[in-house]
């Protein structure tokens, strides 16, 4: 059988929220961009987001406030401009969960915090709240500590990936590594599938930790990769208030965040991180479900969650390496050091999608990278279109 050749703008491979967004953006901005799923569209680390689109204020609390916190600090209002469909890429589908997050603190931290957020700095990121303006579960008379509005929001993912997927679902197509490559040909990688060989003007790898073994596939040493694993909770309950928030405690960063979910039965799921998600990533998972407990009965004692299951879930963040292994806090894009055509690109957290993708097309005309083909997708239908990924509180609990 003759083998075609299919020349397109942009190849990308990897599914989740990285990749969905940048053939989104891409394709409204005129280019040919096709992108390949090995497994479920938004498969590990996508779907396990807890779906908060937040604006860095975590990063204020630790006391670092630097260019790339003023970055995510951008990012709440670029998604409601999608989510209103005036941004560039038309989110109108995607199911919100929630319009506010909040923050509370016990009573001992309650003037530390009043006067940090009342510094120039954060005015217009926070909002302190009346007790008659806090969120259902924190309107108990036991409660004594102080609550605060963040500019954050928070997504349903599953929606947020169906939605992303359905703009291109043309463009997107399932591969097998079993029979498809990557291959090097000359200072430039193409894509050898089966029936033709992909050649674009760039290949983009979005595929989260699975880049490591693209880059390695190719040769290449950098862009390096690290992981920075973390091990969360769910509780599935019956207490049917919703709940979106961070409990500061004494450290900088969230002692536990809540973000509240359903199941495919309408049953109530919290998910459940910050501290108790990164410190407890090497606990046994039923010595973290009994913290979990312990943080609940003492942040929370006034809620009767009813008849509760738990269960924990270990995720990999999969972001480019720093020294120390210190967290990244802005999107990044590099050149794969063995091609001249290969883009590496890790958006380092949900919210700064839209940062990324903004970045990697400034590359593309930075490298003279125009809108020029338009391919016949139909000599790749025989591959298939992957699935979306379910969430892990519905597979979780089965």
């Amino acid at each position: 059988m003759e083998k075609h050749t299919l020349h397109t703008d942009i190849a990308i491979i990897g599914g989740g929220i990285a990749g969905l967004w940048a053939l989104n953006q891409l394709r409204n901005g005129g280019y040919s961009a096709i992108l390949f799923e090995q497994k479920a569209l938004g498969s590990d680390q996508t779907i396990g987001s807890q779906g908060m689109i937040h604006g860095g204020i975590k990063y204020a609390l630790s006391g670092v406030w630097s260019g790339d916190s003023h970055t995510i600090s951008a990012m709440p209002a670029i998604w409601r401009a999608c989510l209103a469909g005036t941004g560039k890429v038309d989110l109108r589908a995607c199911k919100i969960l929630s319009d506010d997050f909040y923050l509370w603190s016990s009573a001992s931290l309650q003037s530390r915090l009043t006067s940090f957020f009342a510094s120039k700095m954060l005015r217009g990121h926070v909002e302190k709240l009346k007790a008659a303006d806090y969120p259902a579960p924190l309107q108990a008379s036991a409660f004594r500590g102080q609550v605060y509005r963040l500019i954050d929001l928070v997504l349903d993912v599953p929606s947020l990936v169906q939605t992303l997927s359905n703009q291109h679902r043309q463009a997107i197509f399932s591969i097998d590594w079993h029979s498809a490559s990557l291959r090097r040909e000359g200072d430039r990688a193409t894509l050898a599938l089966p029936h033709c060989t992909v050649v674009p003007q760039r290949l983009l790898l979005t595929a989260g930790s699975g880049n490591e073994a693209l880059i390695s596939a190719l040769g290449g040493a950098t862009p390096a990769m690290q992981r920075r694993p973390l091990q969360q909770v769910l509780v599935k309950h019956r207490y049917r208030e919703n709940f979106f928030a961070h409990c500061i405690g004494g450290s900088p960063s969230p002692r536990l965040t809540i973000s509240s979910h359903r199941t495919r039965a309408d049953e109530p799921v919290w998910y459940l991180g910050g501290d108790l998600a990164t410190e407890g990533v090497d606990d046994d998972p039923d010595q973290l479900i009994d913290k979990a407990r312990r943080e609940l009965n003492e942040l929370l004692p006034w809620i009767d969650l009813g008849q509760t299951q738990w269960r924990t879930l270990r995720l990999d963040r999969a972001e480019p390496r720093h020294s120390a292994l210190l967290r990244p806090d802005s999107a990044f894009v590099g050149k794969v050091d063995t091609v001249d055509n290969t883009l590496a690109a890790w958006p380092t957290k949900l919210a700064l999608s839209p940062d990324l993708a903004d970045e990697i097309q400034r590359q593309l005309v930075a490298d003279n990278i125009l809108p020029r083909h338009q391919p016949d997708l139909s000599l790749l239908q025989s591959m298939g279109q992957p699935p979306i990924a379910a969430a892990y509180w519905d597979t979780l609990f089965q």
